[in-house]
């Protein structure tokens, strides 16, 4: 296969989410595996729907996931400007051309008239569109009126007969009949360009071999052929890729399914303690196979195995435990150093700040135990903070009272003060015969212990705490809670 040129073309009017990530991921999967290029183009013709700060988030996460570009706006190339605005004479050449070609013209009708129409038509309980008024205008009458000053947009002169088919290598061909299409604009009376010319003008300029994009463009997608065949132009390899539902299955996911600890902006994913490589692993199988039985694959292994005619067109269900279970697969493929430094932020996010040395030893006996980095501070915490505050019933034993559990306190911190070697193999020896001689079973006494010392039911295996804690806070942290 020839070296790709694909590109992901979003709009600067909300944030990355897994569904716009997964577009990119595929893209940048199909030109690795050719040797092509990955270019990022912003599509900002809709001024008043931009959101400040969406194209910094929006590159953020792409790096974040490895999705690297190698032409885009802030990096620049052979077909630069990446951003439609700056490209605002370029289209309206075009259009003059379709204009030429005849299939285009302009059109002066005013918003009030428009509006009246489409209430007429709402009324008749037919579709609104347009109902071609400006259509048959000559061109001399047309160039008139321009010229005079009058308002007008720019129509493309949609075929009013017969069908269009347009071919999709996922779905096969999309077949509407021509008396469906509107009479849609192209160019607006401010002379910005909308998306339907500005995309198909970019995509033949940048020399846009294949366009895979989400599956809500299949609605125009028969518009955006005719353009293209209007200008006599190469079509690209369409792919329109599946749609994600909600994780019960029924109906498409959205930003309101949004919750603290389940979300599908890739900003979030990222602060809720995921990997790159968990996420790309997830969202590459919610759409395509790779053929293999191992689901976590890097980006290099599934640009190897990607292949077009493995896109599924189904509906996918977006399934939060897959990506916790790939994330805790991933954590535990991480490098011990690796590890440590990627639960380092995640520690000083919460006030905490770890000495990396001590982190790194902490670090093995986490590593098993955690599913996001986030975990990692309720789960290790305790070995970076000045004091743990366990809860008062976490210091009894059942079956016995506060005075006993006080007294199997003290009892622990004299024999573990008398212990020489501060290992955790020399402290667990002495604490099971204490444990013994107590009459409590090893289970009660060092959950009595863990509680004392990490402030946690929960923990890491316990004398391995104490051994990397030491000695001085063990006995400390005792001695508090007694």
């Amino acid at each position: 296969m020839p070296p790709a040129r694909v590109r992901f073309a979003p709009s600067p009017t909300g944030r990355l989410h897994i569904g716009g990530a997964r577009t990119a991921l595929y893209n940048v999967l199909l030109a690795k595996q050719t040797g092509g290029q990955f270019i990022l183009r912003i599509e900002d013709t809709d001024v008043k729907r931009t959101v400040p700060g969406a194209l910094e988030e929006l590159q953020a996460g792409l790096r974040w996931l490895g999705l690297d570009w190698q032409e885009g706006p802030d990096i620049g190339g052979p077909h630069a400007p990446y951003s439609q605005q700056p490209r605002k004479a370029l289209y309206q050449r075009h259009a003059e051309e379709l204009i030429a070609r005849g299939h285009a013209y302009r059109c002066f009708c005013s918003a009030e008239r428009l509006q009246q129409v489409r209430e007429a038509q709402q009324q008749a309980k037919q579709s609104p569109r347009y109902d071609g008024t400006c259509r048959g205008l000559s061109p001399a009458e047309a160039d008139r009126r321009a010229a005079a000053g009058e308002p007008f947009t720019i129509r493309f002169k949609t075929p009013k007969d017969g069908t269009t088919t347009a071919h999709d290598h996922v779905r096969g061909d999309i077949t509407v009949d021509n008396t469906t299409l509107d009479d849609f604009i192209l160019v607006k009376s401010d002379g910005l360009a909308l998306y339907h010319l500005a995309a198909m003008v970019d995509d033949h300029e940048m020399g846009i071999t294949h366009v895979l994009r989400g599956t809500e463009w299949l609605g125009t997608f028969p518009l955006h052929a005719l353009i293209l065949r209007a200008f006599g132009w190469p079509e690209p390899v369409w792919c329109h890729l599946s749609v994600f539902l909600k994780p019960s299955g029924k109906g498409k996911m959205s930003k309101r399914d949004v919750t603290s600890e389940q979300s599908i902006y890739v900003a979030e994913l990222k602060e809720l303690g995921y990997l790159p490589e968990a996420v790309n692993s997830w969202i590459a199988l919610m759409g395509a196979s790779f053929g293999a039985e191992e689901e976590l694959l890097g980006l290099d292994e599934m640009a190897a195995r990607f292949d077009l005619g493995n896109l599924n067109p189904s509906a996918a269900r977006v399934n939060f435990e897959k990506l916790d279970d790939f994330n805790g697969k991933w954590i535990r493929r991480l490098s011990v150093d690796d590890l440590a430094a990627r639960a380092q932020p995640f520690f000083e996010k919460a006030g905490l700040a770890p000495d990396p040395a001590l982190l790194r030893r902490v670090t093995p006996l986490i590593q098993a135990r955690i599913v996001t980095l986030d975990d990692a501070v309720e789960m290790a915490g305790f070995f970076f903070r000045a004091a743990v505050a366990p809860r008062p019933e976490a210091l009894a034993i059942k079956g016995q009272t506060p005075a006993q559990g006080r007294a199997a306190l003290q009892a622990a911190r004299a024999g573990l003060a008398a212990v020489p070697a501060w290992t955790h193999a020399d402290l667990e020896a002495p604490m099971r015969a204490l444990a013994d001689g107590l009459g409590l079973k090893a289970g009660q006494f060092f959950g009595l212990l863990r509680a004392a010392v990490t402030g946690q039911t929960v923990s890491p295996p316990l004398f391995e705490c104490m051994e990397l804690i030491g000695r001085e806070t063990t006995l400390s942290r005792l001695a508090q809670a007694e």
